[in-house]
Parts: C-alpha cells; sequence; structure tokens
C-alpha cells in the first residue's frame, strides 16, 4: 500500500556531514527553509543546518527546547531556547514553506523531555510561577530544573524566593532519584 504522504527529498550529503550528527543518532524528519537552510528532527536533538557551508550550524538536544511556536500564515518556525534567568533566550527563526513532518516531531519530543511541571500560586495574589522538570526524552542524563515567573512577579522579593524553594523541594522529592 503506498503512504498518503508524498515522499521527502533526502537530505543532501553534505548536509549530513555538516550536521556532525554523533554516532547512533539519525535523521527521523526534516525539511529545507526558504534560505536555504535545512532542519533536521534527530531521535535526540534539532539540528539547524546553515544553507552557507561557513556558517556554524546549531544543535538542540530536546530538552533544550523551551518552545516551539508554528505559523501557518507566516510559514514561520520559531524555536526558543532553555535560557537563564535575567537573560534574553536565544531564538531562531526559519521560513519554511513546507515543514512536513518536522512539527510533528518538534511537538512530540519537546513534550517527551518535559517530566514535571507544576504551577504555584502567590499567596494573596493571581500570579505565581511554573516549576519545570525536564530531561532528554530517552531518560538518560540528567534532569534540569527551572522556575519560570508570571510577568511582574519579583524573584528577588523574600516571599516569592521561599515559594520558589518550597516548590523546587516539593517537585524533587514526588519526582525522586529517576
Amino acid at each position: 500500500m503506498r503512504s498518503p504522504f508524498p515522499r521527502a527529498a533526502k537530505v543532501p550529503a553534505d548536509v549530513l556531514g555538516r550536521a556532525d550528527l554523533p554516532r547512533g543518532d539519525r535523521v527521523l524528519a526534516h525539511t529545507q527553509a526558504a534560505d536555504g537552510s535545512w532542519l533536521l528532527g534527530t531521535r535526540d536533538a534539532l539540528v539547524l543546518v546553515p544553507g552557507d557551508a561557513a556558517q556554524p550550524g546549531v544543535r538542540l538536544p530536546w530538552e533544550q527546547v523551551e518552545t516551539a511556536d508554528w505559523d501557518r500564515d507566516e510559514e514561520r518556525l520559531r524555536v526558543a531556547e532553555v535560557g537563564e534567568f535575567g537573560q534574553p533566550r536565544r531564538v531562531h527563526e526559519v521560513t519554511i514553506a513546507d515543514p512536513g513532518r518536522l512539527l510533528q516531531l518538534v511537538r512530540e519530543r519537546v513534550t517527551a523531555s518535559v517530566l514535571l511541571q507544576r504551577r504555584i500560586s502567590l499567596p494573596g495574589s493571581r500570579k505565581g510561577l511554573m516549576v519545570v522538570a525536564r530531561r532528554s526524552p530517552h531518560r538518560d542524563g540528567e534532569i534540569s530544573w527551572a522556575v519560570e515567573y508570571d510577568v511582574g512577579v519579583d524573584p528577588a522579593d523574600p516571599a516569592v524566593v521561599e515559594a520558589a524553594e518550597a516548590a523546587l523541594r516539593g517537585a524533587r522529592e514526588e519526582v525522586g532519584p529517576i
């Protein structure tokens, strides 16, 4: 039986070479962007290979992708990396006419990297914070912990610090030594 999906063009050998995939990792979905760059979704990461061979590529392990937003009208994929508090997040934007299966893979892999998300409301406020635990979708490697604050929440406020620390302790106890 023929697949209802047209076969995507193969990734050129020079692009695969510049992607420098670790041994055992393979491309599961891919697409070429309007600027000639390639996006390769592998088992372990999203790899951005620029069209210009002189430019370095970017390898984003799935657990380091904070958000990936697709704007169908603009045909634009916007990928934001997990960042450090108080620092601007690194964002990658590409225009893609045909994302193929890449969007589905991105959603599945990023979601699989999240072990736990807990929303904590601050006493006497509608605002709060989110505790997030992430790890490679293959469940190997260390767990990374992050606290994301609602807009307008001061992370230096002693009450907020206390709430964040308590939330992290509770979340770590809940997750346990995985």
